[in-house]
């Protein structure tokens, strides 16, 4: 496996993620390579710095790179040279064999990734719409949520293929034999939720072969009442932030109010809240795959740490072997023959 990753791309870039690579390194194997994207000069003078001679390392220079803040389609075209665009270039079917790398992954811009891995990736055959999907640790299981920021205004056939996506990547990759699809809403009722999440919600229920249960209220996403949840970009991505951030609250707020209360009982629990601590931390779930591009793109968290990265070079070495696109591919095929017209249409 060779896995690019945007060196420039996060709120800590270039320190935190080549650190995070340095880290990543003892979870791939002696055949897999770690092409490095940025300024050349910058990072071998790192790695001079570190000591680190290791030979499954590649420096790609890379002089421009794409801020946080910058419009993605426009910084994507204007600039070419840029880590991020470099990187979704080496993950082009058009690379050379010897460029050619099997997984990208940045903290970036996310729009300018899916921007990126859209224009040079291109889409899988069939595919729409590329969508962010992320696994969501809760004490029944992963669920898979998507869409959490690829595409904030969907039609109704994007969500439907979301839930296709999405459906085969938990079956491959988190091995659920049957998982079980919903669509947020703000009810259970299927007159609640506007016309977009009603006419994907009818789409999903008359697919063949999908364990569709119908809608779940967000409260239900950690009941273990389904095992995918379909959304588009914009509430996705709000109510991802709102998990990570109630999560990290809770956490802290027993573990504050233990101290003043109870430091003694705070001994005994220690070890607990360590594991819970780290099962509720988005930087040991790394990055989320961008699901529908012709190849394995991975999204890291703009404020991702060194953890965060090797995190997500374990999870790009889980995705690449899982061969979820494949799948996916063969899926949509079947169901283009079903429902291809309709799909089409809204």
């Amino acid at each position: 496996m060779r896995l690019a990753v945007d060196v420039m791309g996060g709120d800590q870039a270039p320190d935190a993620i080549l650190s995070g690579c340095f880290l990543g390194l003892e979870l791939l194997a002696p055949s897999d390579q770690l092409v490095l994207i940025g300024p050349g000069p910058l990072i071998k003078d790192v790695l001079f710095e570190r000591g680190i001679k290791d030979p499954r390392i590649e420096v790609v220079h890379a002089e421009e790179v794409i801020g946080m803040e910058e419009s993605p389609v426009d910084a994507v075209r204007g600039k070419k040279g840029s880590s991020i665009v470099r990187m979704a270039m080496l993950g082009s079917a058009k690379a050379s064999a010897a460029e050619h790398c099997d997984v990208i992954l940045s903290a970036g811009n996310t729009g300018a990734c899916v921007a990126a891995a859209t224009m040079h990736m291109r889409r899988l055959p069939g595919i729409h719409r590329p969508g962010i999907a992320v696994t969501i640790p809760t004490f029944h299981g992963p669920v898979v949520m998507c869409d959490v920021g690829g595409n904030p205004e969907p039609r109704s056939s994007h969500l439907w293929q979301y839930g296709i996506m999405a459906e085969a990547f938990a079956r491959q990759v988190h091995k659920i034999a049957n998982p079980r699809v919903a669509v947020i809403n703000i009810g259970s009722e299927e007159t609640k939720g506007t016309e977009l999440i009603r006419h994907a919600a009818d789409m999903l229920k008359a697919t063949p072969g999908i364990n569709y249960i119908g809608y779940v209220e967000g409260r239900e996403v950690f009941n273990g009442g389904c095992d995918v949840v379909v959304t588009d970009g914009f509430i996705g991505n709000a109510l991802l932030k709102m998990i990570e951030g109630m999560a990290k609250a809770i956490v802290e707020a027993i573990f504050r109010e233990l101290i003043s209360s109870n430091p003694a009982a705070l001994l005994d629990l220690e070890p607990t809240f360590k594991v819970l601590a780290k099962k509720m931390d988005y930087h040991e779930y790394g990055g989320a795959p961008l699901l529908g591009v012709n190849g394995v793109c991975v999204i890291a968290h703009g404020s991702s740490e060194a953890r965060t990265i090797r995190s997500a070079i374990r999870n790009a070495k889980l995705f690449h072997d899982s061969q979820f696109n494949q799948v996916i591919v063969e899926r949509v095929a079947e169901l283009d023959k079903v429902m291809g017209k309709q799909a089409a249409a809204v």
